[in-house]
């Protein structure tokens, strides 16, 4: 089994919260349109051409970074326009050697030693070739339609002091991210702001925080580092999803887990033509669809730069034409739709090398890590209360 560790991180344990109940709203419905920017295309990669691995830096200096500027100053978007993708420091960056200076020491040593090696660039996390491949998203966006809003918009999160935000602003001006928005909640909670923002979608290595952000309405999922870690496109976003308590509700997960395969293969036949409920991560999805809809139009549908997969262990005669025909009625459209019937999904997934995968079963997660995935978990379902598949 690979190694994936951001601690203090722990998913899995005998007791598990009861099931958080998941807010209607989606985080997906954005309007209006953005000032004309301009920004670098600049790829980091590891690897073969073509490719970008998360280990990557970026000897960039900061005086060779462009600046978006609009008539007055520097440009900032409307978060209520944007998709946007909020992201913790400590899966953007790996930040192991702090949190053991504050395991070990306590918290005023931790600032200190924040503000000694406030120079130092963090090494990259496994948030970091995700987030990449959305500022490339934008590139293309801008060279399409300049006078849109519609693009990503990246927040950083972290329960840090404000004094740690000079050493991420070093990073992240080292790595050229164009990261401009920060929320540095010195240990609280920092879900509130994520509704401010109109997160669509958090990503964390706190279990906990997204759990309460999921309770909230908002789209997040649990992030780890891994041992191995395949490279990834440099020019295409790829996203992929779990379908039982990702996309969808856990509905039929229920009926599987209390009665057994022959069961949820019946009540799947039965219920064809209902539609199933949404699920915590659809509006992402859909907010991923309202961007390639905006290629489609300009007539780049076979080299749109995103591109979504369905890997769900559902099988597709007996059980998939009920997820498609949902996907069909919500007007989401999957790029690629992958019905595996129970096999690992490691292989397919090191295949595809999507820049995260988002599944509700930490079992799944642990297997696309094996094969280098850059995986995400949504603890959402009733799948929590189950440690291993049953």
């Amino acid at each position: 089994m690979v190694k994936m560790s951001l601690q203090p991180v722990q998913v899995m344990s005998a007791e598990l919260p009861e099931q958080l109940p998941l807010n209607c709203s989606s985080n997906g419905a954005r309007k209006g349109s953005w000032e004309d920017v301009d920004a670098p295309d600049r790829a980091v990669h590891q690897g073969p051409p073509g490719t970008l691995g998360p280990q990557a830096t970026m000897p960039t200096h900061v005086t060779d970074r462009p600046a978006r500027k609009v008539e007055g100053g520097i440009f900032f978007p409307k978060p209520e326009n944007a998709v946007t993708v909020a992201v913790s420091s400590r899966v953007l960056f790996r930040t192991e050697r702090e949190q053991q200076v504050f395991d070990e020491q306590g918290i005023e040593e931790y600032l200190r030693f924040q503000v000694e090696h406030e120079n130092e660039h963090f090494p990259t996390g496994p948030a970091f070739p995700f987030v990449k491949a959305l500022e490339a998203v934008n590139v293309r966006l801008r060279e399409l339609y300049p006078q849109s809003e519609e693009l990503f918009d990246i927040v950083l999160v972290t329960y840090n002091h404000a004094h740690v935000g000079v050493r991420l602003i070093n990073t992240i001006n080292h790595h050229n991210l164009f990261i401009e928005r920060f929320c540095m909640t010195g240990g609280t909670s920092p879900i509130g702001y994520l509704k401010a923002f109109h997160t669509n979608l958090y990503l964390s290595a706190d279990a906990d925080k997204v759990r309460e952000a999921l309770a909230e309405g908002i789209a997040a999922a649990t992030m780890f580092m891994s041992e191995k870690l395949s490279a990834v496109s440099q020019t295409q976003l790829r996203v992929a999803f779990d379908g039982d308590a990702v996309l969808f509700s856990d509905e039929s997960e229920r009926i599987f887990k209390a009665h057994g395969l022959d069961k949820f293969f019946e009540h799947e036949r039965e219920n064809e033509d209902r539609l199933l409920d949404h699920g915590p991560l659809k509006g992402f999805l859909e907010a991923l669809g309202k961007l390639q809809k905006k290629f489609y139009a300009k007539g780049h549908r076979m080299d749109c730069p995103i591109r979504t997969y369905l890997v769900t262990a559902r099988s597709a005669a007996s059980s998939g034409i009920r997820a498609l025909k949902t996907l069909r009625a919500w007007g989401l459209e999957i790029d690629e739709a992958l019905f595996l019937a129970g096999a690992p999904k490691g292989p397919m997934l090191e295949k595809i090398r999507p820049h995260i995968y988002f599944d509700d079963q930490m079992f799944h997660v642990e297997g696309a890590a094996e094969m280098g995935t850059i995986a995400a978990h949504v603890p959402y379902g009733i799948a929590q209360k189950y440690p291993r598949k049953q």
